[in-house]
């Protein structure tokens, strides 16, 4: 059972505001030119708009609950037939299509625990690319302000769902609550600096393209948020 199973009929409205990454993963699968793989596609937040634009989306994710969401809202939309779900983890997807772009979004590489794993996931999405193809994704590393701000107390992050953050900075994970009339969960993610993503992409394979400090391309200068661009070398 994945953490997401219990939340996922409020993951939707939990996340309702975060959109700024939404045009973003949708350009650079419309840059594609062809079906693309979506790591980490819950209830479809990003793979919808995708799909609404024309491109084709694999999506794979490890909770049934959120892929069920997923396909609803696909129906929904009118794009299901560009929608192709299938229950997997980041570490070993159930694809044998090769494509020119692979994304991860919101954060889902977070997930994993260790360099070990790390390396694993990246792997596997290298083997899903044809030459030259891309490994898009997005990740964090919190700053002071944000964890003490949010550390250890629960806050209405949207109405009647409130969410709770506990920071280990010298394990470097954030133990994450949500809560809901509909239900509630608690995940542990593990964040890393900047400059070893850099280092376990090379190792796993990849160029590093381009770093940046957010959505709208700016370049990383400094920050909490890093959006990655890597081809496979």
């Amino acid at each position: 059972m994945s953490v997401y199973d219990p939340i996922a009929r409020i993951y939707d409205p939990w996340s309702t505001g975060v959109t700024e990454d939404i045009s973003f993963y949708v350009d650079e699968a419309l840059g594609a030119g062809g079906t693309i793989v979506e790591l980490g596609v819950g209830t479809g937040r990003i793979a919808i708009p995708t799909a609404m634009a024309g491109v084709p989306v694999i999506g794979v994710d490890s909770s049934p609950g959120m892929l069920e969401v997923c396909a609803e809202g696909a129906q929904k939309a009118g794009v299901a037939a560009l929608l192709d779900l299938r229950l997997g983890d980041l570490r070993n997807p159930p694809v044998d299509e090769r494509v020119k772009l692979v994304t991860c979004p919101f954060r889902a590489y977070l997930h994993l625990a260790s360099d070990e794993e790390r390396l694993e996931a990246l792997a596997a999405a290298r083997e899903l690319l044809e030459p030259d193809g891309r490994l898009v994704f997005d990740v964090f590393a919190p700053s002071q302000d944000d964890v003490e701000e949010t550390h250890g107390r629960w806050i209405e992050r949207e109405p009647g769902i409130d969410e709770r953050a506990d920071w280990d900075l010298d394990a470097q994970t954030l133990t994450l609550s949500v809560r809901g009339s509909q239900g509630s969960s608690t995940m542990t993610l593990w964040w890393l600096e900047p400059q070893r993503w850099h280092s376990l992409l090379a190792e796993a394979g990849f160029d590093v393209h381009a770093c940046y400090g957010w959505f709208d391309r700016r370049p990383y200068a400094g920050g909490e948020d890093t959006v990655w661009i890597a081809r496979k070398r």
